[in-house]
This record gives C-alpha cells, sequence and structure tokens, in this order.
C-alpha cells in the first residue's frame, strides 16, 4: 500500500511503499477514504512530542473493513467505520468504570516478539497512535474503531475521529455543560468549532468564542457562539469579567498553550470550572494565582473528549443526520495523499480549519 512515511521531524514525508501484516484474531483491516490532518499530528511532525520513527503519522480517519481476524464480532467486511486512537481493553479498571479513553492497557497492540503491524523491507514502521492514517490502508484493534450509518460521508465522518469527538466531548462529557450555563472557547480552530457547536447543542446560555484571526471569529459564529472577543484588542480575561459580571461558568482552552490555559483559569466566576483540552507541550508549567483558588474554582485536563467512542460517535453522526451538528464548514479542502506536506503547512498558518485527504483522489 502507499503511505506517507515521516522519517525526520520538520521534513517533508515521503510515499512510500509499506506492507501491511494480515490481521490477527482482534484485529480489522480497514481500507482508508478519508483522513484528517489535526494539530496533533502537526506536534509531532515537528518534534514536539517522541515518536519512533520511521511512522506513518494520522489518526482522523474513516474507511470500509476489508478483513476481520477470528475473533472479531464488532464489525464485517463492507461495514463503514470511523477510527478512534483511544483503543480499550474493555476490562481493566479504567474501562470498566466508563473511563475508555484513560485505557493503556498493551492487549491493543502487537507483542514485542510479534511481527509488527506495518513494515518495509529491512525495517519495521511504528504505528501511530494504533492507527496510521495516512496510508491506504489500517490495521488496527477491534476496539480501536466503531461502525456507523453508511450514509454518512466519508471526509464528515473521518473528523469525528479526533476533532470532533475532542471538542464536543470536552463539553458533554469532562465539563458537562447544562441548558443556560456560560461559556467561554479559547481558540476557534477546528477543536474549538467543535467545541462551541457542541455547548449550542448541551443549551449554554451564553458561547463567547475567543481567537486572534477574525476569520476564524466569523466561523465561530456560525457555530452558535453568541459573543466574539478578538484576542490582540485588550486583555481577554478582563473583558470577559466584565461582559459577564463576574466571569464564566465554564472555560475551555483549545489551543495548548501557557497563557491560554492560565487565562482559562482567571476567567471564571465563582464555582466555576476551567477545562483543558489543547495540548500542551511537555515540561510546560502553569501558574496559578492562589486567589483565584478560592470560592471552589477548578482547572482539569480532557483528554480526547473523556469519550466513550463506540457510544459517541454514532450519536454524533445522528447529529449530523439532523442537521445539529456542523461538519460541511470544518472542511476547508480536499487533497490527495501526495499533497500531505503542503497540507500540513496549510494548517501550520492557522488559515484553514480542516485539509481532509480523500484516498479517491
Amino acid at each position: 500500500m502507499k503511505a506517507a512515511v515521516f522519517r525526520e521531524a520538520k521534513k517533508p514525508m515521503t510515499i512510500e511503499e509499506v506492507q501491511v501484516s494480515k490481521p490477527g484474531p482482534r484485529e480489522v483491516l480497514v481500507r482508508t477514504m478519508a483522513a484528517g490532518i489535526c494539530h496533533s499530528d502537526l506536534h509531532f511532525f515537528d518534534g514536539g512530542f517522541p515518536v519512533g520513527l520511521p511512522s506513518i503519522l494520522g489518526h482522523e480517519a474513516a474507511g470500509i473493513v476489508e478483513q476481520v481476524g477470528s475473533e472479531v464480532r464488532s464489525v464485517k467486511p463492507g461495514d463503514h467505520v470511523v477510527t478512534c486512537l483511544s483503543a480499550f481493553c474493555g476490562h481493566c479498571p479504567h474501562c470498566v468504570s466508563g473511563r475508555l479513553n484513560l485505557c493503556v492497557s498493551p492487549e491493543t497492540k502487537r507483542g514485542e516478539n510479534e511481527e509488527t503491524r506495518l513494515n518495509k523491507p529491512a525495517e519495521s514502521v511504528t504505528q501511530f497512535m494504533n492507527l496510521s492514517a495516512f496510508a491506504e490502508q489500517m490495521l488496527v484493534h477491534e476496539n480501536a474503531l466503531v461502525s456507523i450509518n453508511r450514509e454518512m460521508p466519508f471526509d464528515r465522518a473521518a473528523l469525528l475521529g479526533c476533532g470532533v469527538l475532542t471538542g464536543t466531548g470536552a463539553v458533554f462529557n469532562t465539563a458537562r455543560i447544562r441548558p443556560g450555563e456560560t461559556v467561554a472557547v479559547i481558540g476557534c480552530g477546528g477543536v474549538g468549532l467543535s467545541a462551541i457547536n457542541g455547548a449550542a447543542i448541551a443549551g449554554a446560555g451564553r458561547i463567547i468564542a475567543i481567537d486572534m484571526l477574525e476569520n476564524k471569529l466569523q466561523m465561530a459564529k456560525a457555530f452558535g457562539a453568541t459573543d466574539l472577543i478578538n484576542a490582540s484588542e485588550g486583555n481577554v480575561v478582563e473583558r470577559v469579567v466584565e461582559m459577564t459580571a463576574g466571569g464564566v461558568q465554564h472555560a475551555l482552552e483549545c489551543i495548548g498553550l501557557k497563557p491560554t490555559a492560565e487565562q482559562a483559569f482567571q476567567m471564571l466566576c465563582r464555582g466555576g470550572g476551567a477545562t483543558i483540552v489543547g495540548l500542551i507541550p511537555l515540561g510546560t508549567k502553569l501558574e496559578l494565582d492562589s486567589y483565584h483558588l478560592l470560592h471552589e474554582r477548578r482547572i482539569q485536563a480532557s483528554y480526547m473528549g473523556s469519550n466513550q467512542f463506540p457510544i459517541d460517535l454514532p450519536n454524533l453522526v445522528n447529529f449530523y443526520m439532523q442537521d445539529k451538528l456542523k461538519l460541511d464548514e470544518l472542511i476547508s479542502q480536499h487533497i490527495s495523499l501526495e499533497q500531505i506536506n503542503q497540507g500540513m503547512e496549510d494548517l501550520r498558518s492557522g488559515e484553514l480549519a480542516r485539509s481532509v485527504i480523500m484516498f479517491d483522489k
């Protein structure tokens, strides 16, 4: 199969032929139909987080099941599926308590003495986040995907596997926003826009979108934001506190930066909660004034939207089919696998919401 192979940080990926193994007892071979380019891919591409090299990036994808292992019961050949990086075992303490996104069981991967799922002559290829979606095929554990409605377009479905699941999940599962509550969302990229959309679906009374780019703020309005703040124009925290007469009940940081994470905590009202959704660089230390710890203000993280993706993903598909979840507007362009490096640079510029690789282009 063809794949975009990542060999060195900040160096263009190369399109190469890679061999994929046959499905093991609980594995599924998927023909990749669409894959979104996510900011998390860019973090690893730039060397901000470690990954074994060579590797194939990509973790936001949809496709069609081609083969299944002998013990697979959840999907069958021909099923349309969305993949998710938070593969789960189903029986560890995290799984049985409903926190599937926190499972770290090695059962969803191949063992050290087994043939790697991906390889080239004379070298093995590291599978990225249990998926490696920038390739024509994916070989994954059966608990790394879920079957979806066949009427769902593949390019829209792919977005559900990471960015949309992360943004909406932070609203529904982590922050648990309730009707009428006040919300501020910092960062209006794909995840932030999905969080805004999720807050609107949840019935938030006021949704304040914060970004430095005017085009993204206008997109945020279309996704459900009631108020817009351009972060380049004055003190963001002071403006939020003033316009809400004391601060918001929920602040969601969707960028992954130290200053904005601290601002999210500072703009809370009494009893409010800040949820850090963005991927903050390893080793970063947050500084919180003890004054803001008074009156039960709190800060928490959201990993992959605290998802239970076998339940959440079909629900998101239904929201889209009911015209409640905005996915069409998230897609800025469709590209081919050969255009992957330009797609990464387009993402870095901050001008686009999402580029989606279509494998039939």
